[in-house]
């Protein structure tokens, strides 16, 4: 999927991404990288807001599982059932989060699940980073339901 077309997608769908003023960096089944300014995003310390870091992660994160589903040619709504997030460092600037689905045997295995019964689950992890290094590290589990367009 071509960056500007999930970018426009998130923007259109999911009203936080444009008040964030994310952009989209890399869009593949291999992964997606999303970037976010500081100013939308600040605190009363002048960082990044712990709800604006999670949500870029999370976004980054759905986005991956919507693009691989995408290209499986299933149609289906995708939500976040729970995730862990850990904060490194503040950011102080622009920020962005990389996402991951690590094990290829599992993403195998949830798209015979959904296959079978209209529903799975699966793990997707993303790193945010500011300024090259790692600022915090998420992990979530999203559910994909037979149905819905994304």
């Amino acid at each position: 999927m071509a960056s500007k077309v999930l970018e426009k997608y998130l923007h259109e769908h999911i009203p936080i991404s444009a008040a964030m003023e994310v952009e989209v960096l890399e869009a593949s089944s291999g992964g997606v990288t999303l970037r976010a300014p500081l100013g939308p995003n600040i605190n009363h310390r002048e960082t990044v807001f712990g709800g604006s870091a999670a949500s870029l992660a999370i976004l980054s994160a759905w986005s991956l599982v919507h693009i691989r589903l995408r290209e499986a040619g299933i149609t289906s709504r995708i939500v976040i059932q729970r995730n862990i997030m850990d904060y490194d460092l503040p950011i102080h600037g622009p920020f962005s989060a990389s996402s991951s689905i690590r094990d290829s045997i599992g993403w195998e295995k949830f798209l015979k699940v959904f296959e079978r019964k209209g529903k799975a689950r699966i793990f997707v992890s993303s790193i945010l980073e500011y300024e090259g290094e790692i600022a915090g590290r998420f992990e979530g589990l999203f559910v994909a339901l037979d149905g819905g367009g994304g």
